[in-house]
């Protein structure tokens, strides 16, 4: 991919209709749009499609470029938006506090504000298998250190050839792409799941 064909903005600064455009497809994604971890109770049974879709809308502020927040990053290439990156404070994330990957072996506030977490990365059908995902894993590491976070976390999976992974597990990225954009592994509390970090304050 040519990297200066690439853009990458805060939702805020992209209009809904980009975002729709990004999601606007029949898998994992499309159905979760970002809240598996801030519903409360089980995703599907406990939310409607509808309020899932409301949720987003609220979080993102798209077309508001001076809100106080939004909620992850658009890429867009050729100024077609083709790519969506989840990027916040972890605390705006509930259930992030009872799952096992962020928290066996590990003895930390959950309710730091400083740590700001990546949880999901997805690519429109159409632009997929290009190495928009490692792009946008970068981008998240300038976005979140302008905005005061002490730290940056995800908590991708491990890949290997041949292994079939479904129910849309490898929406929170794969290990190598966070390796490339500087993240560094500190914890491998699942045999696929590994909680990789960057430290602004090293």
């Amino acid at each position: 991919m040519d990297e200066a064909s690439v853009r990458i903005v805060p939702a805020n600064q992209a209009s809904w209709e980009d975002v729709e455009a990004v999601f606007d497809t029949k898998d994992y994604a499309g159905r979760c749009r970002c809240q598996r971890f801030k519903v409360v109770g089980w995703i599907w049974r406990d939310s409607t499609y509808d309020e899932r879709v409301a949720m987003s809308q609220a979080q993102t502020a798209c077309g508001d470029p001076n809100a106080a927040s939004t909620s992850g990053l658009v890429a867009y290439i050729d100024d077609e938006p083709a790519g969506w990156v989840a990027v916040e404070p972890r605390i705006a994330y509930p259930k992030l506090r009872t799952l096992r990957v962020p928290w066996s072996g590990r003895d930390e506030d959950k309710d730091d504000a400083g740590v700001w977490v990546v949880t999901c990365l997805i690519v429109r059908k159409g632009f997929r298998g290009r190495g928009l995902t490692y792009l946008l894993a970068r981008a998240t590491i300038d976005y979140a250190r302008e905005r005061g976070a002490r730290v940056l976390e995800a908590y991708p999976m491990i890949t290997q050839p041949g292994k079939e992974i479904t129910w849309g597990e490898l929406h929170v990225g794969a290990r190598q792409v966070f390796e490339e954009a500087g993240f560094a592994q500190v914890h491998h509390p699942t045999p696929r799941r590994v909680i990789m970090r960057v430290d602004f304050e090293a």
